[in-house]
């Protein structure tokens, strides 16, 4: 998810070197046109690595105690929480939207300072949470099914668009629509607790067709947006400008979401998670059956190859695509490169060269592009093992590559494939369904290959979308315990142990395809099934 990636069909909407080389090597370059802070936009940044430099929690384990966690009522579907630059003042504000509101809540005490209703529905309650928690422990397991598959589009937003948001350096809060864009900014400028107010709002023009999946920023300050119809769109922030590119091979893709929609599996567009970008005018988005780069020169988008762009095929048996957003890996001086999974049965770790391939460069066997620098299937330790789909973008951790099992450990039989999202979300605290498993793959960039580094099956990682910290050598998760229990899971970046397990409680604590992140104090923030939850993991073993 990319990150959330087909979350209209449930299935949702993404090292072999030591610990002292992968800290040296060095991270992206900070987009000086998003906000100024360590979380403006889904997956971090505009490469989309979701990783950091910060140090995250490392204690030992425990069960949290109330001084330990932080939450905020704001109703299901709040699954971004993006940070601010510092105001004058030097204080910050937390957006978040959903299909019914945008808010805004103080980044010192999660303290909510303003609502913007987009509807009439009623404001979400911590009742309406309890009645919601208690009636999915309640009754036979066909009765929590029933019951989960009739809310489970209550949950999440109804645009996959609008689960894409980004801040921008003047603390501009932009939210996707299925046909443009919309910008929200505070009523009074300056003033972190005024009213929300919106400033402006862009629909797509009639010859640029499909819906927006994705959205981002390049380092000259334009939006850009993607459609599943594989159109790319630059965008000035005041929206009075645009340019507008088609896709290599979109001439697929109005045929193959109609037979999606036909299959009722809404949500896997021909295109169906957000795109990153590189300081370079680099553009990457991953469509059915195809990576591709788009290069932006400040004036014009171009797919032409003498520009530097370029479409590859990747494996896809499934025929539905990746469900990873692509992610960059390689910065600076180091060889530069894009992660995704690909589409088969048994999903890769698929690594593509960003720029020109290396003269005399040998793609690895079964891959269908030369461009292809390593690909690895994800087996989470079984060998024998046939399939294994992720619904969440790769993290990226220098030149470790993180993945999770997001396959149910089981499903009633007689369901459809596209059921699979509700046994990995509402039902996913369940130990029946819970799926377990968590593998790092590393890239050598001395003997310019691709190898499994470590597996963990120890974690679970129903729907969350892990985080990276560098600086403690942790990824960090949201999983299941054996007794149901919500809880955020720590393993060691470097050698893939379990550094930490911290019991939360129940169902206020589901990440709901949320993803997670460490902020600027190196607490772990995400959107809880709820509302946001921040925690600060200091205390001792129990």
């Amino acid at each position: 998810m990319g990150r959330f990636s087909g979350i209209a069909s449930f299935s949702t909407l993404c090292c072999a070197l030591s610990w002292g080389a992968l800290a040296a090597e060095p991270g992206p370059p900070r987009n000086p046109f998003l906000a100024n802070s360590e979380y403006p936009i889904a997956h971090t940044g505009s490469s989309q690595v979701d990783s950091t430099s910060i140090p995250g929690p490392a204690s030992p384990s425990h069960k949290l105690t109330p001084k330990e966690i932080e939450t905020v009522t704001t109703g299901p579907g709040h699954l971004g929480n993006l940070v601010t630059s510092p105001y004058a003042d030097g204080r910050r504000v937390i957006w978040t939207n959903s299909q019914h509101d945008i808010v805004k809540m103080d980044y010192a005490n999660l303290k909510v300072l303003a609502v913007l209703r987009l509807d009439e529905n009623p404001a979400f309650t911590d009742s309406d949470g309890d009645d919601i928690a208690t009636k999915l422990k309640a009754g036979t397991a066909q009765d929590k099914i029933k019951y989960g598959a009739s809310i489970i589009r209550k949950m999440l937003p109804t645009d996959l668009a609008s689960a894409y948001t980004l801040l921008d350096r003047d603390n501009n809060y932009y939210v996707g629509n299925s046909r443009g864009i919309t910008a929200y900014s505070d009523a009074t400028a300056g003033d972190p607790a005024s009213p929300i107010e919106k400033k402006r709002a862009w629909t797509l023009p009639d010859d640029v067709p499909g819906t927006v999946v994705g959205i981002n920023m390049t380092y000259d300050g334009w939006i850009v947006l993607a459609t599943d119809d594989g159109f790319i769109v630059t965008l000035s922030r005041d929206f009075t400008q645009y340019k507008s590119v088609a896709l290599p091979h979109n001439d697929e893709a109005a045929a193959y979401n109609a037979k999606m929609l036909e299959q009722h599996r809404g949500g896997y567009n021909w295109i169906r998670n957000s795109i990153a970008v590189d300081d370079k005018g680099g553009i990457y988005v991953a469509a059915n059956n195809w990576m591709e780069k788009i290069v932006w020169n400040g004036h014009d988008l171009s797919v032409d190859p003498k520009s530097g762009a370029w479409a590859e095929a990747y494996p896809n048996s499934t025929g539905t695509g990746t469900g990873a957003t692509p992610v960059l890996m390689g910065f600076g001086k180091d060889e530069r490169m894009v992660v995704i999974t690909d589409g088969d049965r048994l999903m890769r770790v698929t690594v593509f060269w960003r720029d020109a391939i290396p003269s005399g460069w040998k793609a690895p066997e079964g891959a269908l592009s030369g461009r292809v620098a390593g690909m690895l299937p994800v087996t989470m330790g079984d060998p024998n093992r046939l399939a294994l789909q992720s619904e969440q973008a790769v993290v990226v951790a220098g030149y470790g590559m993180v993945v999770v099992n997001n396959e149910p450990a089981s499903m009633p039989p007689g369901l459809p494939p596209a059921a699979k999202g509700l046994f990995i979300s509402l039902l996913g605290d369940d130990p029946a369904y819970t799926p377990h498993g968590i593998e790092k793959l590393s890239w050598d960039p001395v003997k310019h290959r691709l190898t499994e580094a470590w597996t963990n099956t120890e974690i679970t990682s129903p729907n969350c979308v892990p985080y990276a910290s560098l600086g403690s050598n942790r990824v960090y998760t949201v999983g299941v315990g054996a007794d149901g229990t919500w809880q955020l899971e720590a393993v060691t970046l470097d050698m893939g142990k379990t550094a930490g397990v911290y019991p939360l409680g129940g169902a206020r604590f589901n990440t709901m395809f949320s993803g997670i992140y460490v902020d600027a104090k190196g607490r772990i923030v995400y959107g809880g099934m709820f509302g946001a939850v921040r925690l600060t993991p200091v205390g001792k073993s129990l």
